[in-house]
C-alpha cells in the first residue's frame, strides 16, 4: 500500500532494492537461521521451490524439485518435477506431477522444512555428529519412476544467504522495503551429498553423488520480476570443490528511478574448495553501467558470440563465462579469492551437451501460463546444459589452480 504511494508522488523515487544493497565485503556470507528454509507458502502471486541438484557417480545429472504456486485467489498449486540425464547413454527422463493434499509440516512433525502430499514426502533430519542436516525424499511422480533419496548438507561446508539477519537473501521490489511489492530470495546449501535408489521402468539405479540444494521465492508475478535467469553449477571430479551461480535481469518496471529504469543483473554465488566455503560473493550491475574490473567483488555470468536460435527466437550464447571474486573465507588464506568457468556449447542449432530447450509455459500450472504468456507477450525458454568443465581457482598468494568438472547450467529468457 505505502509503496504504491510513495511512488505516485515521487515517480523517479528507487522502487528495485537489490539483494547486495548495504552489504560490505567483510558481510557477504549470511549465516542461514533456524527458519530459513521453512515452508513459506505465499499468497498472493508467487512462486516457492525447494531444488535438489546432484551429480551421481555414473556421471548422470538429477534433479527433484518441489513447487508451490500461488495465483491471486485460486487454490495454490503443488508440483514434484523430476529429471535424470545420463550423459553417456543419453537417456533423459523428465516428469512433471501436479499433486494434491500437500502440507507443510508432514503429519507427525512440527518441522515446517517437511512436506508431504498424495505423491511424495520430504522429511528433515536435524544435524548429528561429524553430518549436516539431511533431506528425506520419497516420491512416485510418475509410474514408472520412484524416488527414494537422502540428500545431506556436507558438515564442514554451512549454508548461506547473501549479507545478515532477517533481511539477508532478499531483493525488494517497490519503494518501501517494508511494504514491498514482491521480493526473491535465495537460501543455499552450496554443498550436499546424496544417497538413495531410483528406480525407472522397475530398474533400479544407485543415486549416489554431490550437488547442492537451494531454496528460492518470487514473491509477486515472474514475468515482472525478470527478463533473464542465469544459473550454474560446477561439480569437480574431486568431491570437495563446487561453485555455485544463480543472477537474474530484472525487468523495466523496477530500478534507480523508478518505473522504466529497470534491467539491473543481480547475481550471487559461492565457491567450495577442498571440503571448505571459499568465497561468497554478491554484485549488482546497473543499466547504463559497465563492469567494473577492480570492484573488489564480482559475480557475473555472461553469454558470448550469441547467435539467433530458429527454435526459440532468441538470441543464445554459444559460448558461457561464470566469474566469481571476493575475500576468502578460507582461515588459513587471508586475501581475495577468485574463480572462473569458460564453457563453449556450439551452435544453437547443434548444441554441446544440450539436455534440452524447456518451453516453460509448458510446465507450469494453466492458469499462471496464461498469465505470463499474455503479460510477457513471448514464449519463455530454459536452456540446459551438462558438459565436462574445468574450475580456475586464483588463490590469495596469487597461485592458481584448475579443477576438473562437469558445468550443469541453465539460461533462460522470458521476455
Amino acid at each position: 500500500m505505502f509503496s504504491s504511494f510513495f511512488s505516485a508522488s515521487d515517480p523517479n523515487a528507487t522502487n528495485l532494492h537489490p539483494v547486495t544493497n548495504g552489504v560490505t565485503p567483510d558481510n557477504l556470507f549470511g549465516e542461514l537461521a533456524a527458519d530459513d528454509n521453512d515452508w513459506v507458502c505465499p499468497g498472493g502471486f508467487a512462486a516457492e521451490t525447494h531444488v535438489w541438484y546432484n551429480r551421481l557417480e555414473d556421471g548422470s545429472f538429477l534433479m527433484c524439485q518441489v513447487i508451490h504456486s500461488s495465483v491471486g485467489l485460486w487454490y495454490p498449486t503443488v508440483q514434484f518435477t523430476f529429471r535424470l540425464f545420463n550423459p553417456a547413454t543419453k537417456m533423459h527422463i523428465w516428469r512433471s506431477a501436479n499433486v494434491s493434499g500437500f502440507v507443510s509440516p508432514a503429519p507427525g512433525t512440527d518441522d515446517k522444512r517437511t512436506g508431504k502430499s498424495d505423491k511424495f514426502t520430504v522429511l528433515f533430519k536435524p544435524a548429528a555428529a561429524g553430518t549436516g542436516e539431511t533431506y528425506s525424499i520419497t516420491s512416485n511422480p510418475a509410474d514408472d519412476v520412484q524416488v527414494s533419496l537422502d540428500v545431506t548438507r556436507v558438515a564442514s561446508v554451512p549454508g548461506f544467504k547473501l549479507g545478515k539477519g532477517p533481511k539477508g537473501g532478499n531483493t525488494y521490489f517497490g519503494a518501501d522495503v517494508e511494504n514491498p511489492d514482491g521480493y526473491v530470495w535465495h537460501k543455499f546449501w552450496p554443498s550436499t551429498t546424496c544417497k538413495g535408489t531410483i528406480v525407472v521402468n522397475g530398474k533400479a539405479i544407485p543415486a549416489n553423488g554431490t550437488g547442492m540444494f537451494v531454496h528460492a521465492i518470487q514473491g509477486m508475478r515472474a514475468n515482472l520480476v525478470a527478463s533473464r535467469w542465469n544459473f550454474a553449477l560446477f561439480v569437480g571430479d574431486d568431491g570437495k570443490t563446487s561453485a555455485t551461480m544463480m543472477e537474474f535481469t530484472n525487468t523495466l518496471g523496477y530500478g534507480k528511478k523508478g518505473d522504466g529504469s529497470g534491467g539491473a543483473v543481480i547475481n550471487v554465488g559461492c565457491v567450495v574448495k577442498d571440503g571448505q566455503l571459499a568465497v561468497v560473493t554478491g554484485e549488482t550491475i546497473w543499466p547504463g553501467e559497465l563492469a567494473d574490473d577492480g570492484v573488489p567483488v564480482q559475480s557475473r555470468a555472461k553469454h558470448h558470440d550469441t547467435k539467433m536460435d530458429e527454435d526459440t527466437g532468441y538470441n543464445a550464447p554459444t559460448r558461457l563465462s561464470y566469474h566469481w571474486k571476493g575475500p576468502s573465507l578460507l582461515g588459513d588464506a587471508p586475501g581475495t579469492l577468485a574463480a572462473s568457468v569458460d564453457l563453449p556449447v556450439g551452435d544453437p542449432q547443434a548444441y554441446s551437451g544440450l539436455i534440452e530447450k524447456v518451453d516453460f509455459l509448458a510446465e507450469v500450472p494453466q492458469v499462471i501460463k496464461a498469465i505470463i504468456a499474455y503479460a510477457a507477450g513471448t514464449k519463455p525458454y530454459i536452456y540446459c546444459w551438462m558438459n565436462p568443465g574445468t574450475l580456475n581457482i586464483t588463490l590469495p598468494d596469487g597461485k592458481t589452480e584448475e579443477v576438473k568438472g562437469v558445468v550443469i547450467n541453465e539460461a533462460t529468457f522470458i521476455s
